[in-house]
């Protein structure tokens, strides 16, 4: 795995505490040093992509787990808005759902996202998934936002 100067930045989008537990928790066993900053819905997450109070001094995330069904601002509004958006629709997306519904699926790649991966119920698959997850977007393929990192 190639080394980076300084950690990841990572974006969780999701109103569930016990899923964002489930997230920070499988981070913590990444290879890869990172920073887990977490935002409730789609409205957050949109003011702390564009550094808008009280996000100013926020970093831009190198990846963005994105849950669909959010208050405020569900996660297919966010999607669309931040893929419409020149200065952010280079960060990867990975949805991360309860939703196994084909229309969800299609409807979020048709919104741009870079991954659809359905939640799973069982605790060590939750954990499988997203060690895959650090498998395929830090060793695997180069993210835009790393490149100058390293």
């Amino acid at each position: 795995m190639e080394q980076y100067s300084q950690p990841l930045e990572i974006l969780v989008v999701d109103d569930s505490p016990g899923d964002v537990g489930l997230l920070e928790a499988a981070f913590q066993q990444w290879r890869a040093q990172s920073n887990v900053n977490v935002v409730e819905d789609g409205e957050q997450a949109l003011q702390y992509l564009k550094k808008q109070p009280p996000y100013e001094s926020v970093t831009v995330p190198d990846l963005i787990f994105l849950d669909l069904n959010l208050p405020k601002k569900d996660g297919r509004a966010t999607l669309a808005e931040i893929k419409a958006d020149q200065e952010l629709k280079h960060i990867p997306i990975i949805i991360l759902s309860t939703s196994d519904s084909n229309k969800d699926i299609l409807d979020s790649y048709k919104l741009h996202a870079n991954c659809y991966m359905t939640k799973p119920i069982n605790i060590d698959e939750f954990f499988q998934k997203i060690q895959l997850v650090e498998d395929f977007w830090l060793t695997t393929v180069r993210l835009p936002s790393l490149a100058g990192k390293r």
